[in-house]
């Protein structure tokens, strides 16, 4: 082997270490995110169910929130109720679509505010697939209510529809100041190398 290409050989492997670097850092930061978000949603709705069903809302913070439980066969805030099916495969859609992207992240907001949104998606999906009437079908579970104990001056909420609103907030926030998954800002200009290492506005 020459000696030459020997050498060329390792600093290309050299310089793909740390460019690989920051990409498993944002999957894992994102996994993170998720895995807290999902665990925080299970957990406050087994204790919702165990401790507050069948009983008079609680209410705390002067009656600034009330704790009842609801069954939800909508999308967040009960919107879409009785399309559970519909948003049971909608939810299964998002979550392929984000752990497909995850690869591709090299920004850390970016990878936090899907994390949200991934978590939160699972979540409310796990209620979807595991919960009674059945499969596909289930009922979530909400119990966080403002300022009124049923819900008619905001719909009744979970831990993971928060996950879901914060996370997209996050989100579109990145992209209106510009900031991209990839970890770029602004729009790329021509000569610019983009995700397959080709050039924007280079002709073929």
């Amino acid at each position: 082997m020459n000696p030459s290409q020997h050498a060329g050989g390792t600093a290309a492997d050299d310089q793909d270490i740390p460019q690989a670097a920051p990409g498993r850092r944002r999957v894992g930061l994102l996994a993170a995110t998720a895995t807290v978000t999902l665990l925080l949603d299970v957990l406050s709705k087994i204790a919702a169910v165990t401790i507050l069903e069948g009983r008079q809302p609680v209410e705390l913070l002067g009656g600034g929130l009330y704790l009842v439980v609801y069954r939800n066969s909508g999308a967040a805030f009960s919107m879409a109720t009785g399309l559970t099916w519909l948003l049971s495969l909608i939810a299964l859609g998002v979550v392929v679509a984000i752990v497909r992207l995850a690869p591709r992240l090299r920004s850390a907001p970016w990878a936090f505010g899907l994390g949200l949104v991934l978590g939160g998606a699972l979540g409310n999906l796990v209620d979807r697939l595991l919960r009674a009437p059945g499969p596909l079908r289930g009922h979530v579970v909400d119990f966080l209510s403002l300022l009124a104990p049923d819900g008619s001056v905001w719909p009744v909420f979970n831990l993971a529809d928060s996950a879901i609103v914060c996370g997209g907030a996050v989100l579109i926030l990145l992209a209106a100041t510009g900031r991209d998954f990839d970890g770029t800002r602004g729009p790329r200009r021509p000569g610019s190398p983009g995700p397959g290492g080709t050039e924007f506005g280079a002709s073929e």
